[in-house]
């Protein structure tokens, strides 16, 4: 037994164990006892003297002996281990050398014995069993695995069942040519001969361990031997002439060439083989026959093969012995022939084949043993060339959800599957490098990229032939060297970051011969998957599957192989087979204009990925009785979203109907209105439902759809696409299979809980479509029906009735009776707790009852529940998120990764996750699924619970603590599938702020979780739930940025700081940011200011103060850099930041005693901020800000300016709280304008003197221009914006104010060489007055102001945008202008609008025009000179309107329609050409305008008539209408209220 001690005890496998206990003569009861416990040498090492007696009852004897001779045994194993390691060190080179020399070494030797010590390492401790090659067949599709087990070597059995014999040949296949020639035929040949003597067929391997020795091996493992020259096995058999002399010929025949039989290593370091020949002696050879053999042998001192003595051999049981008698042998010789003969004709006689039930095992591998396809698996296809006719039985690929397609065939796409398969399915075609996500793209942004889910994706693995790109098909070296990476990423990506496991199955469709990038898939795919589980092999020819076979034998073993393949099945079959299980779907069929039906192709709904279309037969191909009707309502009424398959149910009377909340009558209405034909009718119709969460919003807006679906076209939007993708599909499924765009149904679209940014984006895109289509006016084409969530839904609806609908929790009395008519009836086939959400809803949600009852129904469920569990744990989780994230979930892989669940059986996936849950948690867990993904998840079945459980289950914990244990849970963190979603949610629980605006119930300036910390725990609760927030997400910045806002907000100035300077680091050009950073400055001014308010101030202890000031300003000036540079947003709180800290920094300096007491005081501070000088008590202790100050009034004006100008380009006002601009920044304006006009009298007046009031004009010629201009501030002028604010500010003298202002420029303006920033204000001024008081004395001749604007129109490339504004205004012809006079005007007016247009373009950078909406001033009106401008202001005395509809009215254009309006203005004349509108009146250019709304525009060229709007980007048409068709009868003519004519269009 000396050969144990050269390997570890501990890898000893049952049989080695068993094999020593013999040796130290223990009992053959007890070793027998012993291998039933499945001691093998890890467990003999642990063995103990109790266990012994009490397992197996062994006496105190026998069990003392193991103790000690295995105490003993592990002792003198490491020794030996020593030694060996020692001599393996000090040797390494020797041993190389030992290796060569056996080669050529001259003595004779025996190498069975030692072969196995020296070149191999220790085995595995699992091993398989093998089958062996079958006799006769090719070793190429046979192969073995390294380390597998063959049967133990046999015996003669049937004469045709073949004997076995193993020899190892390990250190033989090291010699040279001859030595191993001789070595190898001695060993055949001797085998051979018995085998033929006794008539039976055998076959002997090389390569596998016999029962000689043993270093770890057991008899029979396949080891295999390196070979790099087959022929000298081959020639070996060219010895048999000299070794059976007399019967040469016989033997020949009866020894096959030998079989190479590959075998498969996990490290493919060197390739090896089992070496194996047959032996078949047939009797028509061997009657009669006796062979005897003189084995060969190498001489070393000849140096060449030498023979032995002829003996007869025979095989006597697994042994070959020598014939001792052969007089008797030959006596029995004629019976062993017979017996020979005898078993070839039992062999050559075949019955019928066995049937191997293909079919059924077709069936069962690709539904999982169920009794029909799962519709909602994902498939992966792996195949290559389809032949012609397997072309024609694709059905059941056809019926699958098909992922994507792993192609090796170059010309699929030109005559292949790919062909084929796009006639009837939507696929988009991609190369393997095209699966690489790159740098900065989230795995949900790729999957869009690629369109993954919505349409296969089709991959050509090697090169596609009709490609123009560089992607040509290459050989296997030159594709293992440049795509194999390629191939590698692509799965890697699918597997670990797409797909989650047990959602998708891979199918190896091998259809021609395979080759080894096909090969490489499964490798990859066996490792991504982490096993075999989900995937399967399907092929025809056998030939192809075995080279498959044997690739894949090197990550599984044959069984498993086998068990998860179809071999030999015929494609026609396997389409035949499996399209009995599929579930086929019916054509869907849909509305058309003729009231008839046409069908949807299931390739074209698949282009239109973003709506999901409701089609007239929507479930009608639905067996009720393949259904759970009984799960379909509970998911309902437990909360989840209604399906088509609940309305269609009720509809079919199956089940009860869903109850009708009378807000559906209500949007019916609205809908039924809409569809009535008028020519005053938009292309595009909105009806928003604002409802409570939990009221049925959803189903109202759903049931709406169904009402619908057979007489309009339906569908649902996918507000994960961009607006453009769904408005391209919105106007293909309003056009599918009509004849005509002017003939199509309308399309109803439900939009669910999108922004109003989204729908009025939505809205424009269609709009523009439907124009581009040239649809007749009045044609209605789009519903938008938008369903959104809000805590203030009557609100809502009473801003806009003839628009919004409003779903509360409040039910009518008709509603009560219909609601507690269905609970009674729910009530007797569902618990109560399984309907909770329909009772919450009976019950109105009434606040104190609903608490009461969520309250005693959780304190029940949690009564005996296990607060250690990880289930509960998990149950927090998703508390606290349900608790303050709207919508929020985790995904069912998330959950399966925190507890812990292995699905080995992934068709069982669903069931044990279920089964893993406690009671509890399946109560209060609602699952969802992802339609499009199929992606499961969970989310507790209302807030109101999930809030109960939060409270109940803390107990004496705090919801901090659960948060930050959230956020440091590894497992969910780090967990990839759903992984977006995932940090989506817990990035929000910890920054989204409460906005009314979009449904919350509040504005917060923090998240409800850290409001929540901050007012029942301590601020520093939150603040250490920040900092781990930011460490946990990368050190992201707007984690510091929050922590600064956090800090400052409660005082904590140093810290505030300190997080505001780490996330400007990191985010350097984020204007959001620096605004923060200001902020923190702002704030920590005002508590200086404040805390000097207690003292004397001085210039010493209001040093600090100041210097605070001006890093805040200089915060806010580098914000408005990065939002001036940043061309997709306009962040103007830098300059709001700026002006406000600037304007508390002047309220300081002049508090001072040195500028406050004394008489002259305020004219002291104006001298030093607007001069050199210096006060010499202030010297000193400002001397590091005197520069900064001096040029306050300066920075504080280009801020009031920049805003000012915003304000003159867009429009702020009408969109209060719907700007995403605000989101990021710290003060929110919901009235800019308002904003702007205190701020620039409050800057008036610190730079005027204070005892100036409404000045008089007998004192205004001793005031420097610069007061006077500040005065003009100080009164409410300075700007275009401010100056017409004045004529929304209804509670002032505007009358009075204006005029005031006007004294205050030159008299005689044309002379005074006014400056342009004057002479912007004078003639606003003007215009604003003309508006208000027509008839006011102060009012400048019009003419006057046309000579004024002429002195700044030298060149108007360095015009101000307010100089060109109000030069377009002033030059716009009148009626009563001569021809020429009319040109000039013209020729000024186009010259002044292209810098307009310049000017815009720059300001608009590239922000959708949508997000910043031109604001228009004036109208041309039907007066000349200062009474051809009307403001807006004017229109409010003329209207009644609700604010909500007056901005609808405004968006939609058709404000200038109403009467009262409409007489106001003047409508000149044009024309439309190619979508673009020109005025009539230049005679050498021509004027477009641009077009507000463009679905006003007419279709061609025709002539039109309009209103004219003035704003900063030049003139806007209103209200595009044809030109009447003219006549020759002369029209009367309507005269004013004066007598005099109306003047005509220009």
């Amino acid at each position: 037994m000396e050969e144990l001690y050269n390997s570890p005890v501990e890898q000893w496998t049952e049989s080695t164990v068993s094999a020593w206990l013999k040796s130290i003569c223990v009992k053959e009861q007890y070793i027998k006892k012993l291998q039933e416990e499945e001691v093998n040498g890890l467990v003999l090492c642990e063995l103990t003297e109790d266990f012994l007696k009490k397992e197996t009852g062994m006496k105190s004897g026998p069990a003392l002996l193991i103790i000690k001779k295995r105490n003993e045994l592990i002792e003198r194993v490491k020794k030996v281990q020593k030694q060996h390691d020692d001599a393996r060190k000090k040797s390494a080179e020797a041993k190389e050398h030992k290796v060569t020399s056996i080669k050529d070494s001259p003595t004779t030797r025996h190498p069975q014995k030692e072969e196995i010590k020296e070149d191999f390492v220790t085995v595995l401790t699992t091993k398989r069993d093998t089958k062996y090659r079958p006799i006769g067949k090719e070793g190429i599709d046979y192969p073995y695995v390294q380390h597998d087990v063959l049967q133990p070597e046999s015996g003669v059995i049937d004469l045709i069942t073949p004997c076995h014999e193993y020899k190892a040949l390990t250190t033989a296949a090291a010699l040279n040519r001859p030595r191993l020639q001789a070595k190898f035929a001695k060993e055949v040949f001797k085998f051979a001969a018995g085998c033929i003597n006794i008539r039976s067929n055998g076959t002997i391997h090389f390569g596998v361990m016999d029962s000689k020795g043993n270093t770890g091996y057991v008899h029979g493992e396949i080891i295999g031997v390196p070979i790099k020259d087959k022929d000298i096995y081959v020639d070996a058999l060219d010895l048999i002439e000299k070794s059976f002399p007399k019967t040469s010929e016989l033997v020949r025949q009866c020894i096959r060439p030998p079989e190479f039989v590959l075998v498969i290593q996990p490290d493919d370091k060197e390739q090896r083989y089992v070496v194996e020949v047959d032996v078949v002696p047939s009797v028509s050879l061997v009657r009669n026959r006796v062979v005897s053999v003189r084995l060969p042998n190498f001489n070393e001192n000849s140096n060449k093969i030498e023979y032995e003595k002829e003996v007869t051999y025979r095989r006597v049981g697994a042994n070959t012995e020598p014939i001792v008698d052969l007089n008797e042998y030959n006596q029995g010789l004629r019976d062993r022939d017979a017996q020979r003969e005898d078993a070839e004709k039992a062999h050559r006689f075949k019955g019928p084949d066995v049937c191997l039930q293909l079919g059924r095992k077709l069936v069962m591998l690709l539904t999982s043993g169920k009794k029909t396809m799962d519709k909602d698996k994902w498939y992966i296809l792996v195949t290559n060339k389809f032949r012609k006719e397997d072309l024609r039985n694709i059905g059941f690929l056809l019926n699958m959800n098909i992922f994507c397609v792993f192609d090796f065939d170059p010309d699929s796409n030109v005559s292949g599957l790919c062909q084929e398969y796009v006639k009837h399915h939507a696929a988009n075609l991609h190369f393997m490098h095209n699966y690489k996500i790159t740098s900065g793209m989230s795995v949900r942004e790729f999957e869009s990229h690629l369109h993954l889910f919505d349409q296969t994706s089709w991959i050509f693995c090697n090169g596609r032939s009709d490609f123009k790109g560089n992607e040509t098909p290459c050989d296997e070296t030159t594709w293992s060297k440049t795509k194999r990476t390629f191939l590698k990423d692509c799965v890697s990506l699918i597997c670990k970051d797409i797909l989650p496991k047990g959602t998708f199955q891979v199918i190896f469709l091998l259809t021609s011969p395979v080759e080894t990038p096909l090969l490489s898939t499964f490798y990859e795919f066996f490792t991504d998957m982490n096993g075999h589980e989900d995937i399967i092999c399907i092929s025809e020819s056998e030939e192809n599957f075995k080279k498959w076979q044997i690739f894949a034998l090197h990550s599984c073993d044959k069984e498993t192989i086998e068990k998860k393949s179809v071999v030999g099945m015929q494609m026609n079959h396997v389409n035949a087979t499996l399209q009995e299980v599929q579930t086929v779907t019916t054509t869907k069929l849909l509305p058309v204009y003729a009231n008839a039906k046409c069908d949807l192709e299931k390739r074209d709904e698949e282009r239109m990925p973003s709506l999901e279309i409701l089609s007239v037969n929507q479930c009608d191909d639905t067996d009720p009785d393949t259904i759970d009707k009984k799960d379909v309502e509970r998911q309902f009424y437990h909360g989840g979203k209604v399906t088509w398959m609940n309305l269609w149910l009720a509809e079919k009377k199956i089940v009860e109907e869903v109850i009708q909340r009378e807000a559906y009558s209500e949007v019916m209405k609205l809908l039924s209105d809409s569809l009535k034909w008028s020519l005053e009718q938009m292309p595009i119709s909105c009806i928003n439902i604002y409802h409570h969460p939990g009221s049925g919003g959803s189903t109202v807006a759903r049931q709406v759809l169904w009402y619908h679906r057979k007489n309009l076209r339906c569908a649902v939007v996918n507000p994960s696409y961009s607006v453009d993708v769904v408005s391209k599909h919105a106007v293909e499924l309003r056009e599918y299979k009509e004849k005509s765009s002017h003939k199509c149904l309308p399309v109803l679209l439900l939009v669910e809980d999108c922004d109003n940014e989204y729908l009025e984006v939505l809205k424009n895109e269609l709009e523009e479509a439907v124009y581009t289509k040239e649809i007749a006016r009045g044609t209605l084409c789009f519903i938008l029906l938008s369903c959104r969530r809000s805590n203030i839904p009557e609100k809502m609806c009473k801003e806009s009735p003839l628009q919004n609908v409003s779903v509360t929790h409040k039910l009518s009395s008709e509603e009560k009776r219909q609601f507690a008519r269905k609970r009674q009836q729910l009530e007797k086939t569902f618990q109560p707790e399984f309907i909770l959400t329909f009772i919450l809803m009976s019950e109105e949600f009434e606040k104190d009852l609903i608490a009461k009852y969520v309250e005693q129904f959780v304190k029940n469920l949690l009564q005996d529940i296990d607060r250690s569990s990880v289930v509960t744990r998990l149950i927090h989780y998703v508390a606290l998120l349900n608790t303050y994230v709207q919508n929020s979930f985790i995904s069912q892989s998330h959950c399966e990764a925190l507890l812990a669940l292995r699905m080995h059986l992934c068709r069982f996936r669903q069931h044990a996750f279920e089964c893993s849950l406690s009671e509890e948690a399946k109560l209060v867990f609602i699952h969802l699924r992802d339609e499009r993904t199929h992606i499961e998840s969970i989310r507790i079945i209302h807030p109101l619970v999930a809030e109960k459980i939060l409270h109940q289950l803390l107990g004496e914990k705090q919801q901090s603590d659960l948060a930050l244990d959230l956020l440091n849970n590894d497992v969910l963190f780090e967990h990839r599938f759903g992984r977006e979603d995932y940090m989506k949610f817990l990035r929000a629980l910890f920054m989204r702020r409460y906005r009314i605006s979009k449904g919350d119930k509040s504005d917060s300036f923090f998240s409800p979780l850290i409001e929540h910390i901050i007012e029942t725990e301590e601020v520093d609760k939150a603040i250490e739930l920040l900092k781990e927030a930011y460490k946990r997400f990368n050190k992201d910045a707007f984690f510091a940025q929050l922590l600064a806002r956090l800090l400052y907000r409660h005082k904590r100035f140093e810290e505030a700081e300190y997080w505001a300077d780490i996330a400007v680091k990191t985010l350097p050009n984020n204007s959001y940011i620096l605004d923060t950073k200001g902020q923190v400055y702002k704030r920590w001014f005002k508590a200086k200011c404040k805390s000097i308010e207690k003292s004397d101030k001085t210039p010493e202890n209001t040093a600090d103060a100041i210097e605070t000031a001006l890093k805040a300003i200089d915060c806010f000036q580098a914000s408005e850099k990065a939002a001036v540079d940043d061309m997709e947003t306009m962040n103007l709180s830098g300059f709001f930041g700026e002006v406000e800290v600037g304007c508390s920094l002047l309220r300081l300096i002049t508090s001072l005693p040195v500028f406050s007491n004394k008489p002259n005081g305020h004219s002291e501070c104006l001298n030093y901020l607007l001069t050199e000088h210096i006060p010499k008590i202030i010297e000193k202790p400002w001397q590091p800000f005197h520069d900064k100050l001096k040029n306050l009034k300066a920075t504080m004006h280009d801020a009031l300016e920049w805003i000012s100008e915003d304000l003159s380009y867009f429009q702020r006002d009408l969109n209060i709280g719907e700007e995403e601009t605000s989101r990021c920044s710290e003060i929110t304006t919901n009235h800019p304008k308002q904003w702007l006009a205190t701020k620039s009298v409050v800057y008036g007046k610190f730079f005027s003197e204070n005892s100036l009031g409404t000045v008089p004009s007998t004192l205004q010629s001793y005031l420097s221009p610069f007061i006077k201009r500040m005065i003009v501030y100080r009164l409410g002028g300075g700007s275009i914006t401010t100056v017409l604010s004045i004529l929304d500010q209804k509670d002032k003298d505007q009358v009075k104010t204006l005029e005031d202002i006007i004294s205050l420029y030159p008299a005689n303006p044309l002379s005074a060489h006014m400056d342009r920033m004057d002479f912007v204000g004078y003639t606003v001024t003007h215009i604003a007055l003309s508006t208000v008081s027509p008839q006011s004395h102060r009012l400048a001749a019009f003419s006057d102001l046309q000579k004024l604007c002429h002195q700044f129109l030298q060149d108007k490339s360095k015009c101000l945008t307010s100089t060109l504004f109000l030069c377009m205004l002033l030059f716009w012809p009148e009626e009563n202008d001569s021809d020429i006079e009319k040109e000039n005007k013209y020729e000024e007016v186009l010259s002044a609008v292209e810098f307009l247009k310049k000017t815009y373009r720059a300001k608009m950078k590239d922000i959708p025009p949508r997000r910043r909406r031109i604001y228009t001033h004036f109208f041309l009106g039907n007066g000349a000179r200062y009474e051809k401008f009307v403001h807006k202001s004017k229109f409010g005395t003329n209207t009644k309107l609700t604010l909500s509809d007056n901005r609808q009215k405004w968006i939609q254009g058709e404000v200038l329609k109403m009467p009262e309006i409409a007489e106001m203005l003047k409508r000149v004349s044009g024309w439309a050409e190619d979508g673009t509108v020109y005025l009539e009146g230049p005679k050498t250019k021509r004027f477009p305008i641009h077009a507000l709304h463009v679905h006003s525009v007419p279709y061609g060229n025709e002539n039109v008539t309009f209103n004219l709007g003035f704003t900063f980007r030049g003139p806007v048409a209103y209200n595009i209408e044809k030109a009447a068709t003219p006549t020759f009868l002369t029209p009367k003519v309507r005269c004013t209220k004066d007598g005099s004519k109306p003047s005509a269009s220009p």
